[in-house]
């Protein structure tokens, strides 16, 4: 049932690590991190990335989420190991480099089936370009895809969800929006692949968020959904509904809709702002568990499928806040 498993972000438990670990002598380890994550309450699942938190023995990590009380969700590729994949992963006009990323990219699949994870996040943000008359765009759009299919191909019993994002670190991403990902999706032609859709990445890709999962649920499947806020500039990583509440009130009635029923994700950044990650996680979780009882309200009657029937936006603007009250009054 949608809202009753949450995971999040785990380098934002190292926010504030001075504070919380007095004696601490540099970073906080992942199993630090993992331990503090655990204190959050209503905190079910993790994501991890890999390399970055894997290292060798998967299963032994996974064991220690487990040990923690919580679940790996997924892990989440990074591509940072080799200077050279700055200028593209799958994208990059080495095919040595590429080739490189896509054998990378299995070992992590492999590592997520050997922690029990379901799922595994593509965000390939190095895959763009910065000049115009950098590249040739049939060609990067043909490495793209087919380097996408092969990984999908490596483990049919694992769900590939690709994360689409604008821009950021390239000045352009080869997959910025939900249309150009469904589009990859429907040419590499994998029925293990879906989509995961990031709010504030929504928000500076100038997509409604509710639509851009419509879209996704009617032409593949959403495989994730991360949760955050922003003034869609750029990816800002603020608390759930702290600027655009009702937009994030629809995604997440129309998520549930279209039968939605995995994690919900925080990919905040509380690390950014030195706050409390624990405080600020669970904050997290009791808003979308506010809005989800409106959403809820919202589905008891039909006046706000009247309303729309209508594209009446003084009504239906008027049930949404009313609902959200309620839950807001009562939670």
């Amino acid at each position: 049932m949608l809202g009753t498993r949450f995971a999040t972000r785990i380098n934002s438990f190292a926010s504030g690590a001075a504070a919380y670990w007095p004696d601490l002598n540099g970073k906080p380890s992942l199993a630090q991190m993992v331990r503090r994550s655990a204190t959050v309450d209503g905190l079910s699942e993790l994501d991890l990335n890999y390399p970055d938190h894997v290292g060798d023995d998967a299963a032994a990590v996974g064991a220690m989420v487990r040990d923690c009380g919580l679940q790996v969700s997924g892990l989440a590729m990074r591509y940072y190991t080799n200077p050279a994949f700055k200028r593209g992963a799958f994208t990059n006009p080495d095919a040595a480099v590429r080739r490189e990323a896509i054998d990378l990219t299995k070992r992590g699949i492999d590592a997520a089936r050997e922690m029990g994870a379901p799922m595994m996040t593509l965000w390939m943000g190095q895959d763009g370009w910065d000049y115009s008359f950098q590249v040739d765009f049939a060609a990067l759009w043909e490495a793209e895809v087919s380097a996408i299919a092969e990984v999908a191909e490596h483990d049919p019993d694992c769900l590939i969800s690709i994360e689409y994002k604008p821009n950021e670190p390239r000045s352009y991403s080869i997959l910025p929006n939900a249309a150009t990902t469904l589009l990859a999706i429907d040419q590499a032609g994998q029925p293990n692949l879906g989509v995961t859709i990031d709010f504030a990445h929504a928000l500076y890709a100038d997509e409604q968020p509710a639509f851009a999962a419509a879209l996704i649920q009617r032409r593949s499947r959403l495989l994730g959904l991360h949760l955050n806020d922003g003034y869609a500039k750029r990816d800002d990583g603020l608390m759930v509904g702290a600027v655009h509440e009702q937009a994030t009130l629809e995604l997440l009635a129309q998520v549930k809709r279209g039968g939605f029923d995995g994690a919900i994700y925080f990919d905040t950044f509380p690390d950014a702002s030195g706050l409390d990650p624990v405080a600020e996680c669970a904050a997290n979780i009791r808003t979308v568990r506010r809005m989800l009882d409106a959403v809820t309200r919202m589905e008891g009657d039909n006046q706000l499928a009247d309303a729309q029937s209508r594209q009446d936006p003084v009504e239906a603007q008027e049930i949404a806040r009313l609902a959200l009250a309620r839950a807001t009054a009562t939670g």
